[in-house]
């Protein structure tokens, strides 16, 4: 089978042909589950279920139940308990969803094995309130990197230290770059440390909805009660109640009572607290008060880092270095997305049995690398090349052809027609009105000293990162 779009979704039947490492890992699952849930319980409710379409863009997978109530009963009774397992399992599977077969029977409750029991819960009825963390996203997990340094430190911290110099901790940085993994990993961390403590996370839009019903129930008490109750209280994407003046003022109150009892308060956005318009100033000053962390763009190292830990949680995926730098070179909007490119191409390469190599990951990835691609300007160039050869800009347009600035201007011209979409005529004219034959002969020299020269192909390597970083 051949998938020739991104986007695709594959149905049951060429699961079962291609005999995908979806059906493995469902095998392995279900033998877990007989053995947890016991022979009765998983003979009733969950030996029926089978493997529906599988999206490789959202690494959704539905199971097929046979009816519309088994459905509804394994959702509320199996769900978290299903799509944590295929997490485990098999990465590239982030989402399950239960759905009915069409068509499939409605049968009365009376007649759906009444004498099968729900599995029983370990611990007593789930607090409402409780968290649901997201096993993946750990301390362990985090790659460190230039570009996330402070914040991970400072997370650590937070969630470890008996006590903490700083309070609230306040971390932003551009959507995607992991402060939301950061988040989970100091709730799951900081739980773990200490199992009886109370820990609430949400996000703002939640926090203000949930007030706006406490308003509405007059239950503003309760509301209270739970948020400031909390020993560590986690906000997501404070940006979001901006212009909302009833929401902030009970948001005020909250963090006061939080910070003055000696508990702690994490909070995330997408901007620093002086850049959130339309945020109360007491606010802004409250979140000044503690440590402000952001989280940089990565850079190439750190993606590629990332890259290499990603890839050893998808057994039987190989990738060749090139292509694993290839990916970090070009995939520089936001992890989230690089992690994204990668679930998709493991998905295709496992479900086509293609080799994971450079047009395979091209073809696949064909949107994404068009949307990353960063217009360079030959200005650029020749201010990258002379900052790393150390000689003026200037003398990428001047007359001299000494050998020190010849060369790096031979450099420049070469990456000049690698990176940009400049004509030669026009490469030419930028480097002091040279001829487009000029420019060729740059271009032929450079491939041919690269080719023995290892020092030289390292610096054209080094630039040409650089550039596209």
């Amino acid at each position: 089978m051949h998938v020739s779009e991104p986007g695709t979704v594959i149905d049951q039947g060429s699961l079962e042909q291609l005999q995908t490492p979806l059906a493995a890992a469902w095998e392995q699952i279900r033998i877990g589950l007989r053995r947890d849930c016991g022979a009765r319980t998983f003979d009733g409710w969950l030996k029926p279920a089978e493997l529906g379409e599988f999206d490789v863009d959202t690494g959704e997978l539905e199971l097929v139940m046979p009816s519309k109530f088994m459905a509804d009963w394994v959702r509320s009774h199996f769900g978290e308990r299903l799509a944590l397992a295929w997490k485990t399992v098999l990465p590239i599977v982030r989402d399950v969803r239960i759905a009915a077969a069409e068509g499939g029977p409605r049968p009365s409750p009376l007649l759906i094995l009444e004498d099968i029991p729900a599995p029983t819960a370990t611990a007593g009825p789930r607090d409402p309130d409780a968290p649901n963390f997201d096993p993946r996203y750990r301390f362990d997990t985090f790659v460190i990197g230039k570009a996330n340094e402070v914040a991970a430190t400072a997370a650590k911290t937070l969630a470890s230290a008996d006590h903490v110099a700083f309070n609230p901790l306040f971390i932003h940085g551009g959507t995607g770059r992991g402060k939301t993994h950061l988040l989970h990993a100091i709730g799951q961390d900081f739980l773990a440390r200490r199992p009886t403590a109370r820990v609430v996370s949400m996000s703002a839009e939640k926090f203000m909805v949930e007030f706006v019903r406490a308003l509405r129930e007059n239950d503003t008490i309760g509301f209270k009660g739970r948020l400031r109750s909390a020993d560590l209280l986690l906000i997501d994407d404070v940006q979001f109640i901006a212009g909302k003046d009833s929401t902030q003022e009970e948001f005020f109150h909250t963090m006061n009572e939080i910070i003055t009892a000696g508990r702690r308060l994490v909070i995330t956005s997408d901007r620093a607290p002086q850049d959130l318009d339309g945020i109360a100033p007491r606010i802004l000053s409250r979140l000044s008060w503690g440590l402000v962390a952001d989280i940089n763009p990565a850079e190439y190292e750190l993606r590629l880092n990332i890259l290499v830990l990603k890839l050893a949680a998808l057994p039987g995926v190989s990738m060749t270095q090139p292509v694993v730098e290839f990916l970090a070179r070009r995939l520089t909007n936001s992890i989230r997305e690089l992690e994204g490119a990668l679930n998709r191409i493991a998905a295709y390469a496992m479900m086509t049995g293609r080799t994971i190599d450079l047009p395979f990951v091209e073809e696949v990835l064909a949107n994404v690398l068009r949307a990353n691609q960063r217009r360079i300007s030959i200005d650029e160039i020749q201010t990258q090349v002379a900052e790393h050869y150390r000689i003026r800009k200037a003398e990428m347009t001047s007359a001299r052809r000494a050998r020190e600035v010849a060369r790096p201007r031979q450099v420049a011209m070469y990456l000049s027609k690698q990176l940009t979409p400049k004509s030669l005529p026009d490469i030419g004219r930028r480097f002091g009105g040279r001829d487009h034959t000029t420019v060729i002969h740059a271009v032929k020299q450079i491939e041919k000293l690269r080719a023995a020269d290892a020092e030289l192909d390292a610096d054209i390597r080094l630039l040409t990162r650089q550039l596209e970083g």
